[in-house]
């Protein structure tokens, strides 16, 4: 009975903050933002930077910047080492992590609708295929 009305001492003089939810730590993610960390980022790094002789920096990048259609036809076929993502992510994924590259670290590009990237995958013929299963 003693710990019980030391923990609901201890509880009061906290105040009521104690029992709130923690804030969340800074500002929520851009739509595509998490999409990028996990398929992108890896490469071309958090910040956009790439890594000089390896992977370019999307920062500044004619190709992020430029006609979206050729961004959509680089992500879904791929370009020297970097994979095919046709049939990684959607449409609507796709269009998320295109538009959040197009506008972050200081681009400055209109954003990609979904529509774009299907009428892209179209043209490439970067249509999804289904997974393999694993033999028996």
């Amino acid at each position: 009975m003693r710990r019980i009305v030391l923990v609901a001492a201890a509880l009061a003089l906290a105040g009521p903050g104690l029992a709130q939810a923690p804030e969340p730590a800074g500002p929520p993610a851009a739509p595509g933002e998490a999409l990028f960390n996990d398929n992108c980022a890896a490469c071309h790094q958090r910040t956009g930077g790439g890594v000089p002789g390896a992977f370019p920096a999307l920062v500044g990048n004619a190709l992020v910047q430029g006609p979206a259609d050729e961004l959509a036809a680089t992500v879904l076929v791929g370009r020297g080492g970097m994979p095919a993502y046709a049939s990684e992510l959607t449409d609507a994924q796709l269009a998320e992590v295109l538009t959040y590259l197009r506008a972050a670290w200081g681009n400055k590009a209109d954003p990609v609708a979904p529509e774009a990237i299907a009428a892209v995958r179209t043209k490439t013929g970067a249509v999804a295929q289904p997974k393999d299963l694993q033999a028996h």
